[in-house]
């Protein structure tokens, strides 16, 4: 049953506001990338954090969980792990004499695949009906996952030995891609006057409940989008697909996780309703990793998009 008590948009907005408050505790000096991963995950989206290893993604990861208090499991990806190894597998009952699923760590609320690009396309690919359907398909049977389901992906850079890349289809079902960064030297210092981070979480308490989790997220789908609003994200993701700028456009699925953004982003500000500066502050994460430049550009992806977002006018 879903609290149906202080359900108005100033209630949702203070409990987010809380959770964040309480993750910022343990990762400091990151509030924007801290509020698009609370928005990515109210939004029902999954999340893929690239970045040099010790820069806090799986810190980030284990507070967000405890701070919503949701079952968390973490899967270390390597070269040699299996399907199998993260969707479960069938075991033979003798007493029984039937076949008995045993479910992988894949059946939590929170799932980090840690350093995912380090496992071949063939393990990466077990997550794709999982993060789409939130169900998986073992042997012919089909098993719902648990709600809420959300998946934070960590990968290192491509530069880096034993990676593989993330195979498209992949990389779309993560609705946005973040990076973290060097702290600044005030983070920094904070961090190192501080006590050891892991230690800190230890002490973390659950600031929102399962129940009201759910409810906060059935709210956004209640958060307005105008008909203009419709027109301005339809104006950028037809930009996309200029084939004199990027290979290939972003999807559909990747103009509807934009719609289910910026929801969320209002509903953070405590709005009703989406306004064009809730689209600017989710698009960039959404389409950067959607995209490669055209062969004749020598520019990167984020500042073409970045221009993109710059030239389109607002309707």
């Amino acid at each position: 049953m879903l609290d149906t008590t202080n359900n108005s948009i100033a209630d949702f907005q203070a409990d987010i506001d809380h959770a964040i408050s309480a993750i910022e505790t343990i990762i400091l000096g990151k509030s924007t990338q801290v509020k698009l991963a609370v928005c990515c995950l109210i939004a029902g989206g999954h999340c893929l954090i690239e970045d040099l290893p010790g820069v806090g993604k799986t810190t980030l990861s284990q507070t967000i969980a405890q701070v919503f208090g949701l079952a968390f499991n973490r899967i270390q990806f390597t070269s040699d792990l299996l399907p199998a190894d993260i969707l479960g597998v069938s075991i033979f009952d003798p007493e029984a004499r039937v076949f008995k699923f045993h479910p992988g760590p894949i059946f939590a609320h929170f799932l980090l695949a840690d350093e995912i690009n380090r496992a071949t396309p063939k393990t990466q690919s077990a997550l794709l009906e999982a993060m789409e359907e939130k169900q998986i398909t073992v042997e012919g049977a089909t098993h719902r996952l648990e709600e809420p389901f959300f998946v934070i992906g960590t990968q290192n850079p491509l530069d880096q030995s034993g990676t593989f890349p993330l195979p498209e289809s992949q990389l779309d079902r993560f609705m946005m891609k973040l990076s973290l960064g060097y702290p600044d030297q005030r983070a920094e210092r904070a961090l190192l006057s501080g006590g050891n981070p892991r230690e800190l979480m230890r002490g973390l308490r659950p600031v929102i409940s399962i129940e009201r989790f759910l409810t906060i997220q059935a709210a956004v789908d209640n958060i307005h989008c105008s008909e203009p609003l419709l027109d301005y994200v339809q104006l950028l993701v037809h930009a996309t697909r200029n084939p004199g700028l990027f290979v290939y456009g972003i999807s559909p699925r990747a103009a509807l996780a934009i719609i289910q953004a910026s929801k969320a982003w209002a509903l953070m500000d405590g709005r009703s309703h989406i306004e064009p500066g809730d689209v600017q502050a989710v698009f960039n994460v959404i389409a950067e990793h959607r995209l490669t430049p055209a062969e004749q550009h020598s520019r990167s992806t984020i500042d073409l998009v970045a221009d993109l977002v710059d030239q389109i006018p607002i309707p």
